[in-house]
């Protein structure tokens, strides 16, 4: 059931507000947080959907109101919104009209280690580490034996997806960042300055223990909707090893499809109907592995959803055509992606362009560039979501399409596998779309392919590096500031560290560039 967990997710940000759940506000809050909160076991469950949480709002009310990160904009920290920033803004794939400060300068690529998103997701990450590893920390045998808990099944499976959290959190730092602190529930808080790893020990650490998952985590599909699974984790890994050429110069495309191909057997099907992945109910998906969940009344926040929904109408759109009454006209894309679309059938050409011009002219200007219709607070059955102004939407973080095009990707690219296959999932989503199949795979289709049926999902930024098509070799409408698009500096495949972090921890490295 769609909702089951994210009540669950409420009532953790309402316990961890109070500082209290159930008898806990008769014993003093100062100084035993920990020992108040883990003497219960039902509040376990609790804090686990507070980690959940952090990947969805950003702080502990509604409306993204008493935040986890101070200092950030509450609307803007949230994990998957600084995500979703840096991963299309920076791409061909979206152009923002606002100029709120650092906005414009990730389209134009000319981001410094002061801009607040590359900031406050690099923040983002070490907290969700930082909750992940206390909650290890506290369930231990020896920690539940000393408060008479018994270490059931249940907490084994929280102690897993805890650990879970934290390589996907490792994960997105190993793409975006490069080099960051490495920090396990091993490490006593406060004892030492945090050792910055590198790369490779960062690449090291997640692959174990993504592997290690593999015998702890649930069955696929087993979990309440919205929980990692073993199928999340071996999506995990799957995206780590067909990116391992550009985190450690190691070619694992043999890994890669062989990982995916676990996912893609693991009894996941394709949506009829690509535009359901993104309605307000697509829960009823049997598409998406795993989703980030949000609700109009229960998680309101400014998140990575409403965000783009309610970022995507302006001019002459009609918000209410989107289950919405919020009409924030923000967000435009650039004619490249437009132009990926050479097959005029493909139905994952959702842009409207009644009064919208293809060519940006100028930023400010909502009509210059196509907006983009392919998220929805509408359900299937064209019925409005709860809230007109936060989402029902879910955000499909994975999907089995990323699954096809993994495979066929990594085979393409040389690794063991099925080529017939490869091009069979590949047509697959395509026959889906209305466009015609494609008779053999080249690495520029596989490209071209991911663009078509995965924008605006988060993964363009990852793409166009490994591809080796984001600093240079190919150009898209405003990139690098000037309107016909110019490459960049080979430096800007990471973000800097966040300036704030150097300071406080003099013994981090910079990356290059910055």
């Amino acid at each position: 059931m769609k909702h089951i967990f994210k009540n669950v997710l409420t009532a953790a940000i309402l316990c961890f507000s109070l500082n209290s759940c159930k008898d806990l506000d008769t014993v003093p809050y100062v100084g035993e947080v920990s020992e108040l909160v883990y003497k219960d076991p039902a509040n376990y469950k609790l804090i686990l959907a507070k980690m959940y949480a952090g990947l969805a709002a950003s702080g502990l009310k509604n409306g993204d109101n008493d935040v986890d990160l101070k200092g950030y904009d509450g609307g803007s920290q949230s994990y998957m919104r600084a995500y979703w920033y840096l991963q299309e803004f920076t791409t061909d794939e979206l152009v923002c009209r606002w100029n709120d400060p650092g906005v414009p300068d990730l389209h134009a690529m000319n981001w410094t280690a002061s801009n607040s998103f590359t900031a406050a997701f690099y923040s983002r990450i070490l907290f969700q580490v930082a909750v992940s590893n206390e909650f290890l920390r506290e369930t231990t045998d020896a920690k539940l034996s000393s408060r008479g808990v018994t270490n059931s099944q249940d907490i084994k499976n929280y102690r897993a997806e805890a650990r879970f959290l934290r390589a996907l959190a490792y994960a997105h730092a190993i793409d975006l960042y490069g080099n960051v602190p490495l920090i396990t529930e091993n490490e006593q808080v406060g004892a030492t300055l945090p050792k910055q790893a590198t790369r490779a020990e960062l690449f090291a650490y997640v692959e174990s223990e993504l592997l290690a998952l593999d015998s702890e985590l649930p069955a696929p599909k087993t979990n309440e909707y919205g929980r990692a699974d073993k199928a999340v984790a071996w999506m995990t890994l799957a995206k780590l090893y067909l990116n391992a050429e550009v985190y450690i110069g190691q070619k694992k495309y043999t890994e890669a499809a062989a990982t995916a191909k676990k996912v893609i057997d693991a009894g996941y099907t394709l949506a009829s109907n690509y535009k359901t992945n993104f309605l307000a109910d697509n829960n009823t998906s049997k598409e998406i592995i795993f989703s980030i969940n949000f609700d109009g009344n229960e998680t309101q926040t400014y998140g990575v959803t409403t965000l783009a929904i309610n970022g995507s109408i302006g001019g002459a759109m009609n918000p209410a055509d989107y289950g919405t009454e919020q009409k924030w006209a923000g967000f435009r894309t650039t004619k490249q992606l437009v132009n990926l679309f050479d097959d005029k059938a493909d139905k994952r050409a959702l842009f409207y362009t009644n009064g919208q011009q293809i060519e940006i002219d100028e930023f400010s200007t909502f009509e210059n560039g196509y907006a983009v219709t392919k998220f929805s607070n509408l359900t299937s059955a064209g019925v409005k979501g709860k809230n007109a102004q936060f989402a029902d939407t879910d955000f499909p973080l994975y999907r089995l399409a990323d699954a096809y095009l993994t495979y066929a990707e990594a085979v393409t690219r040389g690794g063991s596998g099925d080529n017939t296959l490869a091009l069979n999932l590949v047509n697959q989503l395509r026959t889906r779309a209305g466009a015609g199949n494609l008779s053999n795979l080249t690495l520029n289709d596989l490209l071209n392919e991911r663009g078509r049926e995965l924008f605006w999902e988060g993964h363009r930024r990852t793409d166009l590096i490994r591809f080796g098509k984001f600093t240079s070799s190919y150009n898209w409408a405003w990139k690098g500031g000037v309107k016909e698009g110019k490459d960049v500096e080979a430096f800007r495949t990471l973000f800097p560290l966040a300036s704030g972090d150097i300071i406080a921890n003099p013994t981090l490295k910079q990356n290059t560039g910055y």
